[in-house]
């Protein structure tokens, strides 16, 4: 890892892990509210966002930071520094509001457009997981291996996002019928766990770059990837705060051949 990175990445996490304690404090006791895009939105957000955002910036000033609570919804922004920063300060907000635990903090370290680092806080289970392509996985600090299994209908696990597209239930019968499907209401933990081996694959259709850019990043560490049904979104040159969902499908080539005829 070059200098530049590696300062960044102790930066980021020190950053996020000062956050947690806020996050974990107003777990299921903050007011929300639901904005124009019918996505709902609480004061912890932006205290995330503006704090964690304020930390940073002392640090790396030349570096553009973007998150979903600091960029008005009618803006496009562009990406002109070489290294910017990616935040989602709560994904899966509306289990953050209700006291559901899967939640999360995704900061993602972008150079030239590209997700070269990710840092998840895992509100469900305390955990920080990061890593980055060529650079590993670390959960807690620790080096981890993905999990390594055979994909079988006994015990295979994909993670969807409802609600679906019109008509997409009927493609999908065939893996609804015979796998166990889980919707965990934070796409950025979805994507996480299949990096780390926790889902075998996952299937979206309805994400923001912010809520994937940290787990993409993480993804880049294994053998498993990441394929966009929709026009690829990095390396990220502007981010248009209305543009169109992000459609993706995700995990070891096995899993995805399946998921392709599926969704045909």
């Amino acid at each position: 890892m070059d200098k530049a990175l590696r300062h960044r990445v102790n930066a980021a996490r020190i950053a996020v892990q000062n956050q947690a304690g806020f996050f974990r404090e107003l777990f299921g006791q903050v007011a929300s509210e639901w904005k124009a895009d019918e996505t709902r939105v609480t004061f912890a957000d932006y205290a995330i966002t503006e704090k964690l955002f304020d930390e940073l910036r002392r640090a790396f000033s030349e570096d553009q930071f973007i998150s979903e609570e600091s960029v008005p919804m009618d803006e496009i922004v562009e990406l002109e520094s070489r290294y910017s920063w990616i935040l989602d300060p709560i994904d899966g907000t509306n289990n953050y509001a209700l006291g559901m635990a899967s939640c999360a903090i995704s900061l993602a370290v972008l150079k030239e457009g590209m997700p070269i680092y990710g840092i998840i806080y895992d509100g469900s289970t305390g955990q920080l997981i990061e890593g980055g392509p060529g650079h590993g996985i670390q959960v807690d600090g620790r080096k981890f291996k993905p999990i390594e299994r055979t994909f079988e209908e006994r015990a295979g696990i994909i993670g969807m996002h409802f609600p679906l597209p019109e008509k997409r239930a009927q493609s999908l019968a065939p893996l609804m019928e015979s796998y166990r499907v889980r919707s965990l209401g934070s796409a950025t933990l979805q994507l996480a766990y299949v990096a780390l081996g926790r889902l075998d694959g996952s299937i979206d259709e309805k994400v923001r770059v912010w809520d994937i850019a940290g787990a993409v990043a993480i993804l880049g560490a294994t053998d498993r990837e990441i394929r966009f049904l929709s026009e690829a979104p990095f390396p990220l040159k502007k981010l248009d705060m209305q543009s169109e969902y992000i459609r993706y499908i995700a995990g070891p080539k096995e899993i995805l051949a399946r998921l392709e005829n599926w969704l045909g």
